[in-house]
């Protein structure tokens, strides 16, 4: 079991010749950085919909799992959807779901989220739950506010007898997109209760709680203890910035107790 999750996600701001470079040059790092080949890290990318066959094609059997920005919990008549299942057979294993701006820009609630997480879960794939809160406030409220967003989000599936692991991504709101991340002590504070809320009958073992919101190179140091890694976005359009990260994830390992 990896002790760190690491990846991104390309949003909608990539072509197809972007993408395809972008993922290139992740997929020959990941193949080569100790990090990865030591098994220390898992790396995911989530490309968009239409470059997924190719993201996939291009990582095969190698390390970097292959992730959808979104999911529908259904099959049938659902124009313009994309299924659990449909995900599976082109080669993804996680999706993303619940994130903040699918929340406002969407609709998203809770309920949708928790239908998403148990199509997944059915399939065979990792849940990808995004939380956070919204206004920037104390830890504590923080942490119970997420909290209850990811029970809402996985507790209907888990009551309903599926089980598998799960990737929380805690991205607070109003992190998303500033300059700089959520301080260090905010970040390790919420991912601490968000560790001890994962802990539940159905989840398996290797569940993790990685951090969102404007994270970047020099973060990872400052809450390894508290996080399992970091969900990047901007910051890691540069491949040679996700390679820093993970020369970070070895410094981490090498200096734990």
């Amino acid at each position: 079991m990896a002790r760190f999750v690491i990846g991104a996600s390309l949003k909608l701001y990539f072509g197809r010749e972007r993408t395809m470079a972008w993922s290139r040059a992740i997929d020959e790092l990941c193949r080569a950085h100790p990090a990865v080949t030591s098994g220390l890290v898992e790396p995911f990318a989530i490309p968009s919909f239409l470059s997924i066959p190719e993201v996939a094609e291009l990582a095969g059997d190698g390390p970097l799992l292959v992730g959808a920005q979104d999911v529908f919990w259904d099959e049938g008549a659902y124009t313009g959807e994309v299924s659990a299942t449909q995900l599976a057979e082109f080669g993804v294993r996680m999706a993303e779901v619940g994130h903040a701006e699918r929340r406002r820009m969407f609709g998203e609630t809770d309920d949708t989220v928790a239908k998403k997480v148990a199509a997944l879960l059915r399939a065979g794939l990792v849940p990808l739950v995004c939380v956070g809160e919204e206004a920037e406030g104390p830890a504590e409220a923080a942490a119970e506010a997420c909290v209850r967003q990811l029970e809402a989000s996985i507790g209907p599936a888990l009551a309903a007898g599926l089980t598998g692991r799960v990737v929380i991504a805690y991205e607070p709101v109003w992190a998303i997109g500033a300059a700089d991340p959520a301080g260090a002590d905010h970040i390790r504070a919420v991912c601490r209760a968000l560790r001890a809320a994962l802990r539940r009958p159905g989840v398996a073992e290797d569940s993790a709680v990685i951090y969102g919101g404007s994270a970047g190179p020099g973060l990872l140091t400052r809450i390894a203890d508290a996080a399992d890694g970091l969900f990047l976005g901007r910051f890691a359009h540069d491949p040679e910035a996700f390679g820093r990260i993970l020369d970070e994830a070895v410094s981490c390992e090498r200096s734990a107790p």
